[in-house]
């Protein structure tokens, strides 16, 4: 009899499910992993059958079940199209069931997705501190505590740049943040608060200040003092479980919400040009004033010049720096796409 893990699925609720009730540890017989926790795939029937409760059969286009947990829920990942149809027909105990096309249950445009799209408008256009619109804290609230970074997976070490304005590098003591005077505008604080921003790696790092070919550029290496509660918006598919919900309109609700978090995650990601600061990060600070009233310590998004993650402390004093070294940027990479003419309007 086949036998599945959890690294088939990478989905924290199903992971929790399996290691409950796993009898055996062997080797997966859908990822290959060696030595995981094993249960046979049927016993994970009840959740997979309130997930296809979302979907509806079609004969109007569609899309297989496995394409459609893939798509709206990043479920196995790791595995090919082939191999979840496998996985999914033992779970279900229905080969044919796969053979079906669906399509998701009709639902209106995410009720938080509409309110942000107005909200953002407002924020920048029209009334900066007292907006008519407004998002749910309590739904927002809900959402972001699905989207925390456990302390397991945070990097043991982060970086942070500064472009140096004479040959002498800064000092350790001059690598926090700025003070509250001198802080200007970013992408999570507005001017005359001061936040760290800190990258994954090095690169990462200095790829945020921007620099030119020649300059001359300080790094400081920082470790966290303390476990920190971080909101992690760079894929929010992949951290969202359906598997909480208690019923197929929750998980309908849960799948509009997701494409509310990934345009906040854009919106912390999206280049701006420093003439524009002001005004254009202003979206995504009202976005970060919003997860830290909810008692959050900073959140972690995706750079725009980097490969890596970034993360905006919110609580400059639970990150210490340890070292700082000199670098010389000896190279600047630029890549272009054609413009939209009705962007350049």
């Amino acid at each position: 009899m086949p036998k599945c893990c959890s690294l088939c699925f990478e989905d924290r609720q199903i992971s929790r499910e399996i290691v409950a009730k796993a009898s055996e540890t062997g080797a997966c017989s859908f990822c290959k992993a060696e030595n995981v926790p094993l249960i046979a795939p049927i016993l994970l029937r009840e959740f997979f059958e309130q997930l296809q409760g979302s979907y509806v059969v079609t004969e109007d286009g569609g899309k297989n079940l496995a394409e459609w947990f893939k798509l709206d829920w990043r479920l196995c990942d790791s595995l090919s199209i082939l191999q979840t149809k496998e996985l999914l027909g033992e779970i279900f105990d229905d080969a044919n069931l796969l053979r079906t096309n669906y399509a998701p249950i009709s639902q209106p445009t995410s009720t938080n997705l509409n309110l942000w799209a107005r909200l953002r408008t407002e924020l920048m256009e029209e009334n900066r501190f007292f907006p008519k619109g407004t998002i749910n804290d309590e739904r927002m609230h809900f959402l972001a505590t699905q989207l925390i970074l456990q302390n397991a997976d945070i990097p043991a070490v982060w970086y942070r740049a500064r472009i140096q304005e004479t040959s002498v590098p800064y000092t350790v003591d001059q690598m926090g943040p700025p003070p509250k005077e001198k802080a200007t505008h970013g992408r999570a604080n507005p001017a005359g608060i001061s936040y760290l921003y800190i990258a994954s790696d090095l690169n990462t790092a200095i790829s945020e200040i921007r620099p030119h070919t020649g300059e001359l550029v300080t790094v400081a290496e920082f470790e966290l003092t303390e476990q920190v509660n971080l909101v992690d918006l760079r894929f929010p598919r992949k951290l969202v479980t359906p598997f909480i919900c208690e019923n197929e309109s929750d998980i309908i609700q849960l799948r509009g919400d997701v494409e509310f978090l990934e345009r906040l995650g854009e919106e912390l990601t999206r280049p701006v040009l420093p003439r524009a600061a002001a005004i254009d990060y202003i979206p995504s600070q009202y976005l970060c004033e919003m997860i830290k009233k909810f008692g959050f310590d900073g959140v972690i998004y995706r750079s725009s010049v980097g490969s890596e993650m970034n993360m905006a402390l919110f609580y400059p004093q639970k990150a210490r720096a340890r070292g700082a070294s000199m670098h010389y940027v000896s190279k600047v990479e630029v890549q272009t796409v054609l413009a939209d003419v009705a962007v350049l309007r």
